[in-house]
């Protein structure tokens, strides 16, 4: 485990906890000891690391202290006592953000020598990290990202394998370090709800935010509605007066969402500077007019009351809103907006987001991540538009198992409003029942209107329902094949497998399927 040097006193780490109120108390050994590293899974330790344990959703690392030790931890932190041990013990109030404190401490805070961007809100922070960090690189600062679809690290770009948007504590200071070390100098982090709830992004040093958008998603996992907020919220809260390079702490928010006042207040508690895009006739990043055609967006904009366009080659109303963002954080920052324009409108397409598959078809096909409501709904919006008289959109979509059941609904309801066909299928279903979850989609469709087995399917194969969508499309359809966008896998019972919505769609086009099944 590379890190500034090592081993590395624990008294620092110490003086540190006690500073931020994070240690209640320890044990006087400790005050001697070098650690060789931080780790948060018992099983990756080595001899002289300092083991953290975190309470997590399913297991708690307090039970794999006894683990730690035998690979040769030197030192323990804990949220409770774990009886006689035969290292030092150190007591803290939360083990995520002691974590994250540890790890920020052992890279040797590499955020505060990066102007770091948070994105947040439920749809739109991929396509908004993206737009951002592109922005960035065009106002001339060397620009890292962090975010659903992959990392990029001095211009060499990874795809993210693992399920979490945020990267873990321990990992996201690791990639923060490497961008240092690389020479950036900003970074744009898509910072999840979850990854603030959890603490994973307690020791980063967050110069500005940008909120896009709230809506009914991940209550598995925040409880409640007003919890999810919350978390989104607390990234704007923990802003700073001043920022890094002289600037002021940045919080722009979408004016024209019902929830925008509460970023704006928590901008304004924390001594920030808001900046508000959308409709509004305040917004300081004011939408004056929209064109949305298949090959892009041609957005008239004001800025602090002067005109601007932008012809984006990003196709929605909801890429001028994100694109917009980028021109309210760039104005907060007083960069050049020409430069930052140029940028905006040289991105060409993020992966998995309204992402077109045409190998000469006679309907389109659009690949995108929506896999709630109003992201749906957003979509589909956009793609009815692009409809000529007498055509439609085909909708495939599923759910994802052991998740915010309360979406699924909601979610066959949106699709099955601006559908002419909506076809309900797998989409990581994990342990749980598939039938269940089809079941609950299907309800909202009916809802809406959507009459099984004549404009509702359900074909539990994915493949066989992107089969069957391309069976059914009409010269001049759109097929919209939602929910996994970029990813590359799908999670059942046994676990992720590889899935490819793009590969699939290209393969069944290219006529490399077997015949087509029948819906039920």
């Amino acid at each position: 485990m590379s890190a500034i040097a090592g081993p590395r006193p624990l008294a620092e780490l110490l003086d540190r906890w006690r500073a931020e109120g994070r240690l209640v108390g320890a044990a006087p050994a400790a005050v001697g000891i070098g650690i060789t590293g931080v780790r948060d899974d018992s099983r990756a330790v080595e001899r002289g690391d300092l083991f953290v344990a975190v309470k997590g959703l399913r297991v708690d690392g307090r039970d794999f202290v006894g683990q730690a030790i035998e690979l040769g931890a030197a030192a323990v932190a804990v949220e409770r006592p774990v009886g006689e041990l035969p290292v030092p013990q150190l007591i803290v109030d939360r083990g995520a953000a002691s974590l994250a404190s540890a790890a920020a401490w052992w890279y040797g805070d590499p955020s505060r020598h990066l102007l770091t961007v948070g994105v947040t809100g439920t749809n739109g922070k991929t396509t908004t990290s993206f737009l951002a960090a592109a922005g960035l690189a065009g106002a001339e600062f060397a620009t890292g990202l962090i975010g659903t679809i992959g990392i990029r690290v001095g211009g060499q770009f990874v795809p993210n394998d693992e399920p979490n948007t945020t990267p873990g504590a321990l990992a996201l200071q690791r990639i923060l370090r490497e961008m240092v070390d690389a020479g950036e100098q900003s970074v744009v982090i898509e910072t999840s709800s979850h990854g603030l709830a959890a603490d994973r992004v307690a020791s980063v040093d967050y110069d500005g935010a940008i909120f896009t958008n709230l809506s009914h998603e991940h209550l598995d996992f925040h409880g409640t509605f007003d919890a999810y907020r919350w978390a989104k919220v607390s990234l704007f809260e923990r802003l700073p007066q001043h920022a890094k390079g002289g600037r002021p702490g940045v919080g722009v928010v979408n004016a024209d969402d019902p929830h925008a006042n509460a970023f704006i207040d928590a901008t304004r508690g924390a001594k920030a500077l808001p900046v508000t895009y959308g409709e509004r006739p305040e917004a300081d990043v004011r939408l004056m007019g929209l064109s949305v055609e298949s090959s892009g967006t041609h957005v008239k904009v004001q800025v602090a009351g002067k005109a601007r366009k932008l012809n984006l080659r990003l196709p929605g109303r909801f890429n001028a809103y994100n694109a917009m963002a980028v021109l309210g954080l760039a104005h907060g920052w007083g960069l050049d907006l020409d430069a930052v324009s140029v940028a905006l409108e040289a991105v060409t397409g993020v992966p998995g987001r309204m992402e077109r598959v045409d190998l000469g078809q006679p309907f389109m096909v659009v690949i995108d991540y929506a896999h709630t409501s109003a992201s749906l709904d957003a979509v589909l919006r956009e793609l009815q538009a692009m409809t000529k008289r007498g055509h439609g959109v085909i909708t495939v979509v599923g759910a994802s198992g052991e998740r915010d059941t309360g979406k699924r609904p909601l979610m066959g309801e949106a699709a099955a409003k601006r559908s002419r066909l909506l076809i309900v299928t797998e989409d990581d279903s994990r342990n749980e029942d598939p039938a269940a979850i089809f079941q609950a989609i299907a309800a909202g469709a009916e809802g809406a209107g959507k009459r099984w087995g004549d404009d509702l399917l359900v074909i539990g194969d994915r493949r066989a329902a992107i089969a069957e969508a391309f069976r059914r499309a009409r010269p001049g359809d759109i097929v919209l094949i939602a929910g996994k966008g970029h990813e590359t896998w799908n999670v059942g019972p046994s676990g992720p497998e590889p899935w490819s919505d793009r590969a699939t769609a290209e393969e069944l086009l290219a006529g490399k399927s077997g015949a087509h099944p029948k819906a039920r």
